[in-house]
């Protein structure tokens, strides 16, 4: 096992390969210790260099509605009016302090993805 710390994007590539090739390792294996040591290095790269930033509220919004097998007026019964949910789909309109409360209630959206800037 020669495990080292990921600096670069090309020890960052060499790590995602060897955890290919040894990704299926028995857990009480020397293979598989260096399995979950190079997951939690490239993590670490991952969280340093490829940031992922919040979800979008109407974004977040529309893929709960797909999930729940929504339409826009089914949105329409939580937050008001159907032309409501249209401004606020095409970003004429911010969600309101009780459109978010609703959503979240309703929805089970986190507030912090709700009260995300858009």
């Amino acid at each position: 096992m020669d495990i080292k710390v990921i600096k670069t994007e090309e020890d960052y590539e060499q790590a995602l390969k060897r955890l290919e090739v040894i990704f299926d390792a028995p857990i009480d294996s020397q293979e598989g210790d260096e399995a979950e040591i190079l997951s939690i290095l490239i993590e670490k790269y991952e969280d340093e260099n490829y940031p992922i930033g919040p979800p979008d509220p109407i974004e977040a919004i529309k893929f709960r509605m797909e999930q729940m097998d929504m339409k826009k007026s089914d949105l329409a019964k939580i937050i008001g009016y159907k032309s409501r949910v249209s401004e606020i789909f095409s970003r004429k309109r911010k969600l309101t302090l009780q459109m978010i409360r609703k959503l979240h209630d309703k929805l089970n959206i986190p507030y912090e993805t709700l009260i995300a800037d858009y």
